[in-house]
């Protein structure tokens, strides 16, 4: 067992080391508790090491970023656009990165056409929400993100969508795995993926994943020591082709936290080559370029 010497990896959530932390002043304008409020990074409470070092530095944050994946053969990485440095990523580094655009549904036009503006200046290869952390937030099956869904369907795009209890001190009912039931039954042709654990849901999420063929799983913002055991079970088992690799960088997690803990993360070898490449090239169509 362990990754296979040479195994290249596509990193489904990483980003660029900001130069402050004004990036999460959407999730900051919504907590009310004092803690949240003195928190640069407003889960820091959850993870240890936050890698800050690389917060504030010099270094341009784009090479700081590549210079970390070549470390671990992280070939490719989806990145959200419209940002800061996002249209430099994609000219300074052609095909490293792969573009994803997210959504904020109490905006249902705006959201719709956010998609089919990225869609037109980039090769977009997916959409993201946070369901908690839309202002006001927006429940995973409400109605006001099912133009959206079906966005996706018409373009052929994955949505990766944040599910369970948030890491922010935001209120969790918006991303109750239970939701996503619905949406699936109502999007049979949607490809659906979440992000950042389904926890407490995860044996949940794995009944829904044996139920609904679009529906996946990614990895995002967990070390991998603590990656659900019901996930690595369903991914030894009849989900190989549905759980998918995706870090935390540098958001709350350092390349080398996740790497060091990879290897002993306990999957088949013959999974080994799907969770970490072969289902994201699938679900973002990078196999068919």
């Amino acid at each position: 067992m362990g990754i296979p010497e040479g195994q290249p990896i596509i990193d489904t959530m990483i980003g660029f080391p900001k130069k402050d932390y004004a990036v999460y002043d959407f999730i900051r304008n919504q907590t009310k508790d004092k803690g949240s409020e003195d928190m640069e990074f407003p889960a820091e409470y959850m993870f240890k090491n936050v890698p800050k070092e690389l917060y504030g530095q010099d270094a341009d944050p784009i090479d700081v970023t590549v210079g970390e994946m070549d470390r671990y053969n992280i070939t490719r990485g989806l990145i959200g656009v419209g940002g800061e440095g996002y249209h430099e990523a994609f000219d300074k580094y052609p095909g490293r990165f792969v573009a994803a655009t997210e959504v904020d549904p109490n905006d249902v036009m705006g959201a719709l056409r956010k998609i089919e503006d990225a869609y037109e200046k980039y090769p977009l290869r997916a959409v993201t929400a946070f369901p908690s952390g839309c202002n006001p937030q927006v429940p995973i099956d409400d109605r006001r993100f099912y133009p959206v869904y079906a966005k996706c369907v018409e373009l052929d795009l994955p949505i990766f969508v944040c599910a369970g209890i948030p890491g922010p001190r935001l209120p969790f009912a918006p991303q109750e795995v239970a939701r996503i039931d619905q949406v699936m039954y109502d999007f049979p042709e949607l490809t659906f993926v979440t992000r950042h654990g389904c926890e407490p849901w995860q044996d949940l999420a794995v009944k829904l994943m044996l139920k609904w063929p679009g529906l996946h799983y990614s990895t995002s913002a967990f070390a991998p020591k603590h990656y659900p055991k019901a996930i690595i079970d369903y991914a030894n088992t009849r989900g190989s082709e549905k759980v998918l690799y995706a870090g935390y960088f540098p958001m709350g997690l350092s390349l080398d936290r996740i790497m060091s803990d990879m290897a002993n993360v306990p999957l088949k070898d013959e999974v080994w080559p799907k969770f970490l490449h072969g289902n994201a090239a699938r679900i973002l169509k990078l196999d068919q370029e």
